[in-house]
C-alpha cells in the first residue's frame, strides 16, 4: 500500500510555500528604494513649492538646467530625470510663461531647440541650492559621516549595474542624453 502524507504533515507544509510565495514590500528593495525617493522629494518639495510656487516636474527642469548651466533638449531632462517627456514638456511650459525658462536655437541644428535658464531663472536656482542642500543635510543627518559615505557608494553601485550614468561627463561623452 502506498504511504500517503498525513494532512498534518502537509498542512504545514502548504502553509510555508504560500507564505513564501507572499512578498514582504517592506523586505521589497524596489519598494523600498520607491518610498524612500517619493518620500524626500515630498520633503524637498516643500522648499520650493510653497516658496517659489514650482512642482516637482519644474524643479527637475529647472535643477537640470541649473546643474548643467549650458543649454539642453527636453529629451536630455526627461532622460536626466527619469521623468516623462509630456511631464517635462509641462512644466517647460509653465516655466517658459513664468519667464525662467526660455528656448534657444541650437546652433547646430537650427530645427531643434534647447532650453535653458534666464537671469531670473538662474536667480531662483541660486536661492534654492543653500535651502536644498540644508534640508538634504536635515535628512540624512540620521546617518554618521561613513554611513552618508557608504550609502552613496552602494547608490553609485546600483546607478551602475542599471547602466544609469551618474555624471554629466559621462552623459556627454557618451551622448546617453
Amino acid at each position: 500500500m502506498p504511504r500517503t502524507r498525513s494532512a498534518a504533515a502537509i498542512g504545514p507544509r502548504e502553509s510555508a510555500s504560500k507564505k513564501s510565495s507572499r512578498l514582504d514590500l517592506f523586505r521589497f528593495t524596489p519598494f523600498r528604494l520607491n518610498r524612500l525617493a517619493a518620500e524626500v522629494s515630498m520633503a524637498l518639495s516643500g522648499e520650493y513649492q510653497e516658496r517659489y510656487g514650482l512642482d516637482i516636474p519644474e524643479w527637475r527642469v529647472l535643477a537640470t538646467l541649473g546643474f548643467r548651466n549650458d543649454a539642453c533638449s527636453a529629451q536630455y531632462i526627461s532622460d536626466c530625470t527619469r521623468t516623462h517627456k509630456s511631464t517635462i514638456s509641462r512644466a517647460v511650459m509653465t516655466l517658459m510663461q513664468r519667464q525662467i525658462v526660455e528656448r534657444v536655437e541650437n546652433a547646430h541644428d537650427r530645427r531643434e531647440f534647447r532650453l535653458r535658464l534666464t537671469k531670473e531663472g538662474k536667480t531662483l536656482y541660486q536661492e534654492l541650492i543653500p535651502r536644498l542642500l540644508r534640508k538634504e543635510r536635515e535628512i540624512l543627518s540620521c546617518l554618521t559621516a561613513q554611513e552618508r559615505k557608504e550609502l552613496a557608494c552602494l547608490l553609485g553601485k546600483i546607478e551602475k549595474s542599471l547602466d544609469l550614468v551618474q555624471t554629466r561627463q559621462e552623459a556627454d561623452t557618451e551622448q546617453a542624453y
